[in-house]
């Protein structure tokens, strides 16, 4: 409630109100434990994030996505390793653990941002795409480099691209048997509570047997998400569909506010790690890499995006560049969330017997590093966004998908109407070809109206208030009734339900008919 009167983000707001908290003299300290969000709180994030991803969207841009998802984060890896290593004198392998902690931009906090305001559609869809597959490279890259400090600085970059190709290919097969499994289960399940439980257990399926045998997981529960979601409609019965929006709502907005608070309550945690250290050599660490990092995004972004245009004309004639704006917008949403921060704090307290080194130094840089992008450039997005006029052509985007909506939905309505013309000729009865002729053309009318006043939203509104204030009119009925005892419970409860999946009916065909992004 404090996010929507402040108008800050709720990611932003908490991951502040953690800081605050976490320095209030007499509170605990709540230590983050790594396996608790990579095992637990990330599987249902990723997961539920593929299912909501379009396939369509994906696949359209996949050659961005995997440049920015693979190439950006080795290049930024790469990055960070030369700055720690010329700088703060690091070894190449422990820079190469702190470019792999910071290198993913972070999955959850830039959509939740994003979403707020009009984007163009290829921006969301890249920057979504991004934020799904790249956490799967840093974390192969992560173990690569941390098993390089343990082993005294042994690295063969030859076993390290096939064994990155293994787990890539193994992550994706695995993937896509658990989503398949999944919705073969749930069909043959036939009962709404059951097939949620088991959709609730697919993310953990997907994610935990690779992670438990060296790789990420993410691959895999990304995977099983875009399988169900592309697949989902052959299987999911409607009552399902229903009850698991709401469910699957509930336990992201959870995990979300969990993951953010407790993302800012790790200050203390990490300050009482460094002891006496050097603070200007911290300092230069911090600012140095965070630099880095939004440099060397932007570089890439740029140069990955029109270099081969600029370089091979048959290339440009194929993929034309895209405006500067949306090149601009998706270098500079580079925020770095909770995979970084679980990746660092999951470093180990020992390589062999000696303790391992610069970890505190890593942590530090890692959440300074989560609190300047999150906060920093989550907070001035929007404002980056309408700069770049990429919000009015998000809108009309928007418009333009609406109306198209709206004329499928005109189209359903029409199939509908002609099967009733063949049910009459077949000898239905008059009487209740009327009535549901007269129901389906009161919706038709109702949505061919949304598409002529899309723009202003007016007759859309309008109708809407008429038949909430009908149904309160039912409401207040139905409750007199009970109350002069003319009514059972049971009755009333289900009465009481109709008029609520009426209501949620109403204010749903309302917001697909209206043309506002908020």
């Amino acid at each position: 409630m404090l996010a929507r009167r402040t108008t800050l983000p709720p990611s932003i707001f908490l991951v502040l109100v953690g800081l605050g908290l976490g320095f209030v003299p007499g509170m605990p300290r709540i230590a983050l434990r790594p396996d608790l969000v990579m095992t637990l709180l990330l599987p249902p994030l990723l997961y539920s994030a593929g299912v909501g991803m379009s396939w369509k969207g994906f696949r359209a841009h996949l050659r961005p996505i995997l440049l920015m998802a693979i190439g950006c984060v080795l290049f930024t890896a790469g990055s960070v390793a030369v700055v720690a290593r010329t700088l703060l004198d690091l070894t190449w392998s422990v820079g190469f653990v702190l470019g792999a902690v910071v290198a993913p931009p972070d999955a959850v906090a830039p959509m939740a941002i994003a979403k707020r305001i009009p984007v163009p559609r290829r921006v969301l869809a890249i920057l979504e795409g991004e934020g799904l597959v790249n956490d799967a490279t840093a974390l192969i890259l992560f173990s690569f480099a941390i098993a390089a400090v343990v082993e005294g600085g042994r690295f063969s970059p030859t076993a390290a691209v096939g064994s990155f190709a293994a787990i890539v290919a193994g992550e994706i097969v695995w993937g896509i048997m658990v989503g398949w499994g999944a919705l073969i289960l749930r069909r043959m399940a036939h009962e709404p509570r059951v097939e949620i439980v088991l959709a609730m257990l697919t993310p953990y399926a997907a994610f935990w047997i690779p992670e438990s045998l060296g790789g990420s997981g993410v691959l895999a529960a990304v995977t099983a998400g875009l399988f169900v979601s592309f697949n989902g409609p052959r299987y999911i019965s409607p009552a399902t569909r229903l009850q698991g929006f709401f469910v699957w709502d509930l336990i992201i907005y959870l995990i979300e506010g969990v993951i953010f608070l407790l993302t800012g309550l790790q200050a203390p945690v990490i300050a009482d790690s460094l002891g006496e250290a050097d603070w200007l050599r911290l300092g230069l660490a911090a600012v140095s890499v965070t630099g880095a990092i939004i440099l060397v995004r932007f570089v890439w972004v740029f140069t990955a995006t029109y270099l081969p245009c600029w370089l091979l004309p048959s290339w440009r004639k194929r993929d034309p560049a895209p405006p500067w704006q949306e090149t601009f917008a998706i270098g500079f949403t580079g925020i770095r969330g909770v995979v970084s921060l679980a990746a660092a704090l999951s470093i180990p307290l020992m390589s062999g017997p000696a303790p391992f080194p610069e970890r505190g130094l890593l942590l530090l840089v890692t959440f300074v590093v989560i609190l300047v992008t999150l906060v920093g450039q989550g907070f001035s997005f929007p404002w980056v966004i309408r700069k770049l006029g990429l919000s009015a052509m998000g809108k009309r985007e928007a418009d333009e998908a609406k109306q198209r909506e709206v004329a499928a939905r005109v189209a359903g309505i029409d199939a509908a109407l002609s099967r009733l013309d063949r049910l009459q000729s077949a000898g239905l009865a008059p009487d209740t070809v009327e009535i549901l002729r007269r129901r389906h053309g009161d919706r038709r009318a109702y949505f061919v109206a949304a598409c002529r006043d899309l723009e202003s939203g007016e007759a859309v509104a309008h109708s809407m208030a008429l038949q909430l204030e009908f149904l309160e009119a039912e409401r207040a009925a139905i409750a007199d009734l009970y109350a002069r005892g003319a009514l059972e419970d049971e009755a009333r409860r289900r009465i009481e339900r109709e008029l609520d999946l009426d209501e949620s009916r109403i204010r749903h065909a309302a917001e697909s008919g209206a043309s506002r992004v908020t």
